[in-house]
């Protein structure tokens, strides 16, 4: 069997026995070579075989090696490096009978259980997750902001309105059309959002404010959104035809229809939430079935398009809102409809020219407003034949064309609205006084929700895409 390293012959016998003590007597292998420089001309060749061999350039006076024994973290240097040895050196005579190397420089054998025993040891590095990617694998619906937990377990509170900003949410690049707080106490610190830039996202809201998904299952304009009971779903209309119901830990669309028409609305029904309906460019209503995506029903009317709609309680009538105005607007601005027969209860609700962008209902009392082009927000009794109440009126915003959108606390105490001002209003129910106003966006304010647990907290967004939480 061929040596591993051949020395010329002008070398004596001792030197080489001195050589063999040395590597005996270092166990570590640092000794175990003793390289020296060639005379010019000369030209030594270490394990030659028929796949490699090693050269030895005796230009080289200063040797740089560097030594990895059982501490991999220790490194040993000397002068700037000319020579380098590979990893193993093959012996061509006979394969089944390689010698191990000892040279420097070459790792020792670390068996695979003792390698994966070392990692699992060590402790995982996770990288952070990045919130721009929709498929996020962190969990969503199963987290509880620490600010919403104390809340949980006590009465609900007065609701008061809120005065300092906590946090600007950016992302979208365009108009927000709407925010929502998620209505399950225990993740209500979850905030949707829908824009007319094609996507909707959900932001935590309450703490951090990161993004947590983004969902980008539309192709035109989200013009509506909204939560399902159980918080695990997301209905949403868009200006691509569309009203997709998508998960929201996986981001994947589990129902997608399309109306053939854009969709302005969408609403779930109270008391089956397997059937929504969705309004938009088109004078019919369709009512549909989530389970097998049909038109179960559709609701006919003489207008050009529907801009909101609102179930009643109990799910038994709906109100829908159009743009049809003329000089004698008393039927089509807002009209009764019976869920079941499709048939029209009343047309004879809102007798003033004005249109009414959107509509919210009183959770308590049997009431429902409207926010009117004519500056102020309406009242009206949610029992036939459903009287618009004209001596209570909240006015002192702007709509000026805009859909600004107004809703309710949960207790029914705070009435809020946005502005073309880009301002928010917060009136008191019984008494329609304006309680608080603020400043909130430079654009138009499309959008104000309030908070479900936490007290005095809400949600603004803007026309010009930007989304704040006031505490």
């Amino acid at each position: 069997m061929s040596s591993l390293v051949a020395y010329d012959d002008s070398e004596d016998d001792d030197e080489s026995c001195d050589q063999k003590e040395e590597e005996q007597s270092d166990p570590s292998g640092l000794n175990s070579v003793n390289l020296k420089p060639r005379p010019a001309g000369s030209e030594t060749v270490l394990g030659q075989s028929s796949s490699s061999s090693l050269y030895v350039y005796p230009k080289t006076q200063h040797w740089d090696w560097e030594y990895h024994g059982g501490n991999e973290g220790k490194h040993f240097k000397d002068r700037p490096a000319c020579l380098t040895f590979p990893k193993t050196v093959a012996d061509g005579s006979n394969p089944a009978k390689r010698r191990s190397s000892s040279l420097l420089g070459v790792r020792p054998y670390i068996p695979k259980r003792q390698r994966q025993s070392e990692q699992a040891k060590q402790p995982e590095d996770h990288p952070e997750q990045s919130l721009e990617n929709p498929t996020r694998k962190g969990p969503v619906l199963s987290d509880v902001s620490p600010k919403v937990k104390p809340y949980l377990g006590e009465k609900p509170r007065s609701s008061g309105t809120p005065k300092k900003l906590l946090m600007s949410l950016e992302g979208h690049q365009g108009a927000v059309n709407t925010v929502q707080w998620c209505p399950v106490p225990h993740i209500s610190h979850l905030l949707l959002s829908a824009s007319m830039d094609k996507t909707f996202k959900v932001w935590d809201g309450a703490e951090s404010g990161r993004r947590l998904r983004l969902y980008t299952c539309h192709s035109g304009a989200v013009r509506d959104a909204c939560w399902t009971p159980c918080g695990r779903q997301l209905l949403t209309g868009s200006f691509d035809n569309t009203a997709v119901i998508t998960d929201v830990e996986t981001g994947q669309p589990t129902v997608k229809v399309d109306n053939q028409f854009k969709v302005m609305c969408v609403v779930l029904h109270p008391g089956s939430p397997d059937v929504f309906l969705c309004g938009g460019h088109s004078s019919v209503v369709k009512a549909w079935d989530s389970r097998c995506c049909k038109v179960v029903k559709t609701y006919k009317a003489a207008v050009q398009q529907t801009l909101d709609i609102l179930f009643l309680r109990g799910g038994t009538d709906f109100i829908t809102s159009s743009d049809c105005v003329s000089r004698d607007s008393a039927d089509r601005t807002l009209i009764a409809w019976d869920y079941r027969s499709t048939a029209k209860i009343s047309n004879q609700i809102y007798h003033e020219r004005y249109t009414c962008p959107s509509l919210g209902l009183h959770p308590v009392e049997d009431s429902f407003v409207a926010q009117t082009n004519g500056n102020y927000v309406a009242l009206f009794s949610s029992q036939m034949p459903f009287k618009m109440n004209k001596r209570r009126r909240f006015d002192g915003h702007k709509v000026e064309g805009y859909a600004v959108r107004c809703g309710f606390s949960l207790d029914g105490a705070i009435l809020a609205s946005g502005s073309s001002t880009g301002s928010a209003h917060f009136y008191d129910y019984q008494s329609t006084r304006a309680l608080h106003a603020i400043q909130v966006h430079s654009q138009p304010c499309m959008c104000v929700s309030l908070h479900p647990v936490l007290p005095a907290t809400a949600a603004t967004c803007d026309w010009a895409g930007e989304i704040k939480i006031w505490h």
